[in-house]
């Protein structure tokens, strides 16, 4: 365990909670005190820090693979921002993005031709770990002239079958 400014405040905060709960039921200072510091580290890592990971939206980045990306499709959302900053895509053809992404998941639509567009390829990122989370992520993959000229990010709301 890494100890870290958050953490120190976090269970300073949780000590002085447990502190005044247990000083209700007991007026010892030295048996509250001592309650306090067995009970702290234990209201703090099996309550407030599960609670903390359920309802925070963070997730561990990654640095792109292609292995990885083709490989485990449900956690592309870790790396996808490490393959947006380096744009690693940026001004490669269809078929190099083929070769690292693997085949597109599905073309995005075109009114003016009524028509799915060949020039707009989407890949599903997953669904990123949290408790109200209701959106899949995606990016959509533009191609002009037969090379990438942008990546858009997006949200997707998820859809389950009956």
């Amino acid at each position: 365990m890494i100890i870290t400014v958050p953490l120190v405040i976090f269970m300073c905060i949780v000590f002085v909670l447990v502190f005044l709960f247990v000083k209700t039921i007991d007026k010892r200072i030295w048996l509250t005190l001592l309650v306090s510091l067995v009970i702290t580290p234990m209201v703090y890592f099996y309550a407030l820090y599960p609670m903390l990971n359920i309802f925070s939206n963070y997730h561990h980045k990654k640095y792109f693979a292609s292995e990885l990306w083709i490989e485990k499709p449900a956690l592309r959302y870790e790396i996808s921002d490490d393959m947006m900053a380096s744009e690693i895509l940026m001004g490669k053809t269809k078929t190099e993005v083929s070769s690292l992404l693997g085949s597109y998941e599905w073309l995005s639509w075109d009114d003016t031709k009524k028509d799915h567009d060949n020039n707009k390829w989407n890949y599903s990122l997953g669904i990123e770990p949290g408790a109200f989370n209701t959106e899949k992520e995606c990016i959509e993959v533009v191609f002009k002239n037969y090379k990438v000229v942008t990546i858009k990010p997006y949200q997707e709301q998820i859809k389950f079958d009956d």
